[in-house]
């Protein structure tokens, strides 16, 4: 499993003492708040100060005095370790230990492996098999037969899996 966990991406500075505006890719912004320390690509960074508003988050960084250094950061994604990282929920995973896993039903049948999860009030994973088609769903909970991220492993319905996914040409 990944060691820094991506959280944000960079996407301009804010204001002239070095502030950063950051997209987050959280489902909590207000966890930024009580973080002490962020890396830029592979850069630590003390967090000085994080505040919330609408749906972006800005931060002061150690080392980050002006626009001009701020500048140097944009477009620029924000990772923090995982010890570092926000707790989860029971059942729930970070997106990163989903990616790569093998998708399977409860009879073998493979699927593929997932390369994207996009986050929305039920979850939308794509799947690419091995010969390149593609498929999407939405994760429903009566699906799940079992998920290890550990082994990189998922396992659903067949019966649900048939009646929610969809099919690129």
């Amino acid at each position: 499993m990944e060691e820094k966990l991506l959280i944000g991406e960079i996407l301009k500075p804010q204001g002239i003492l070095g502030e950063v505006k950051v997209k987050p890719y959280t489902d909590s912004l207000t966890r930024f708040q009580s973080l002490k320390e962020v890396f830029v690509e592979a850069t630590p960074y003390k967090v000085l100060r994080a505040r919330v508003a609408m749906d972006f988050v800005f931060l002061a960084l150690s080392g980050v005095a002006d626009r001009n250094a701020a500048e140097l950061l944009r477009g620029k994604n924000l990772y923090v370790t995982r010890e570092n990282a926000a707790p989860l929920k029971k059942n729930t995973y970070y997106i990163v230990d989903i990616l790569g896993c093998i998708v399977s039903d409860e009879q073998g049948n493979v699927y593929g492996k997932v390369t994207d999860v996009t986050p929305a009030s039920r979850d939308i994973y794509t799947v690419q098999s091995e010969e390149g088609k593609i498929m999407r769903f939405p994760l429903v909970k009566d699906m799940v037969i079992r998920i290890s991220p550990e082994e990189k492993q998922m396992v659903f319905s067949k019966k649900r899996l048939s009646e929610v996914a969809v099919y690129e040409d």
